[in-house]
């Protein structure tokens, strides 16, 4: 049975692991640290879950060695703010016996405080691609000394549109550093960038994409409509106390927040709603109410489907199926980690049968389908998209047809035939010219009396 020891980390580093109580390194972890230590670029395709951090943080601080600069030798990029927060903690905890200053930045604060943390000096960065170049831009950040770069989610951050942050921070780093990639998922844009930017990079791969984790129970309900979920989800929480640490996703802000506000009635205070729109002070206060055990749930889009390490998640609901289904692996992927089991319920309306199909494809396997609860109420109040489709009326009058109106005569006037001869036009005069001449016959007539 294999064991960090095996590694020959430095003490400082293995201390802080015994600490943790860590005791077996994973399988991505145990793959990626000779191809890390060896130098060369990696490309790494792992699903959430599987330790991917420790796999780049331990054999980075491994090779790490101090140099009296202030400004970052290893950077880490990461597609959300939740994930810098949580990757800067497990960077924290790896090196409290180490001298590191690590410093986590992104959008959605003070851009001026983040420059005062930036000149104190840095050793480890991790950051989001568009505050990490904003900051590049304004020469705030240099890349003079950086030696490792870590993209991690790499597939996510190309799916929220940071390509063009990507690139520029790459275009500035010297071409003489280490990239390590971890990517949930291979497409032909990863692969692209891949080309581009690194240089012949091994890869280690844990599991083919869509591969379904084995310890997650997925079932699934059809469901008419939207208010039908909303009354199925009810029934399921008031029946189901085993449904304590959930996980419900929308494919929404606008979604999420009329969720939230209907299961709010039910169950007061016992819901979180996390998503983009909410300030980073609030989503950061919902997480560490949730991870504390203050709340039972969370109302969330896919910003929290990617790398975040939430512990011990008994459910994931998908409210809606997502439309990609590798979002969905994604999802169900929050439950069921470290070794424990987890259940995913997936509720799908007519309209997202093929959504469920597409997943069940990519895991080349079916998800269970219940039996809809006879005791829970079939709602014909619809939502906007699920609305029939009514005719558009027309606002503007139709053309009389009888003979009479404006219309009607400008379009006997435009039929008229032109038979030759003098024009009868006249010339016009305009209204100012003639009351000038009123005037002017007025005058002459009083002179005359």
């Amino acid at each position: 049975m294999s064991t960090f020891e095996q590694f020959n980390l430095p003490k400082s580093v293995q201390k802080a692991i015994d600490e943790l109580g860590f005791k077996t390194p994973t399988p991505i972890q145990e793959k990626s640290f000779a191809v890390i230590m060896s130098g060369r670029d990696m490309m790494g395709i792992a699903q959430t879950g599987t330790g991917k951090t420790f796999a780049y943080l331990l054999p980075l601080l491994k090779l790490y060695k101090f140099t009296p600069t202030h400004t970052p030798k290893i950077v880490i990029l990461v597609p959300t703010r939740e994930l810098v927060v949580q990757v800067v903690e497990e960077v924290e905890k790896l090196t409290q016996y180490m001298s590191v200053r690590t410093l986590g930045i992104y959008g959605g604060v003070n851009i001026n405080t983040q420059k005062t943390s930036v000149y104190q000096g840095i050793d480890i960065l991790v950051g989001t691609p568009g505050r990490t170049m904003d900051l590049a831009l304004d020469n705030v950040i240099r890349f003079d000394e950086t030696s490792k770069l870590v993209i991690d989610e790499f597939d996510e951050m190309l799916n929220l549109g940071f390509r063009p942050q990507l690139t520029s921070i790459l275009a500035m780093m010297r071409p003489k550093r280490q990239n390590i990639l971890f990517s949930a998922t291979m497409t032909d844009e990863v692969d692209a960038v891949l080309n581009d930017y690194f240089d012949f990079p091994e890869e280690v791969s844990l599991a083919a994409s869509g591969t379904p984790l084995e310890n997650i129970t997925q079932l699934s309900y059809a469901v008419p409509n939207f208010n039908t979920k909303i009354n199925l989800l009810k029934h399921l929480l008031e029946e189901n106390e085993a449904m304590s640490r959930v996980l419900i996703f929308v494919n929404n802000k606008k979604i999420s927040d009329m969720l939230h506000e209907s299961i709010d009635e039910a169950f007061e205070g016992q819901f979180g709603v996390i998503h983009s729109n909410k300030s980073q002070n609030y989503r950061l206060n919902t997480m560490a109410s949730f991870q504390e055990g203050n709340l039972r749930g969370i109302i969330t889009t896919d910003i929290m489907a990617r790398g975040l390490d939430i512990s011990d998640i008994t459910h994931v609901i998908n409210f809606e199926m997502p439309e990609m289904p590798e979002l969905y692996m994604h999802r169900i992927g929050r439950t069921g980690r470290a070794d424990a089991t987890g259940t995913a319920i997936s509720f799908y309306t007519p309209r997202e049968v093929e959504f469920k199909l597409e997943a069940e494809v990519l895991m080349n396997m079916e998800m269970q389908i219940l039996p809809f609860p006879e005791n829970v109420e079939i709602s014909t109040k619809l939502i906007g998209p699920e609305k029939d489709k009514q005719p558009i009326k027309f606002l503007m009058k139709k053309p009389k047809l009888d003979g009479e109106g404006a219309f009607h005569d400008k379009a006997k006037k435009n039929k008229k035939v032109n038979l030759g001869g003098p024009s009868k036009t006249k010339k016009k005069t305009s209204g100012s010219v003639n009351r000038n001449m009123l005037k002017t016959r007025d005058k002459k007539r009083k002179d005359k009396k």
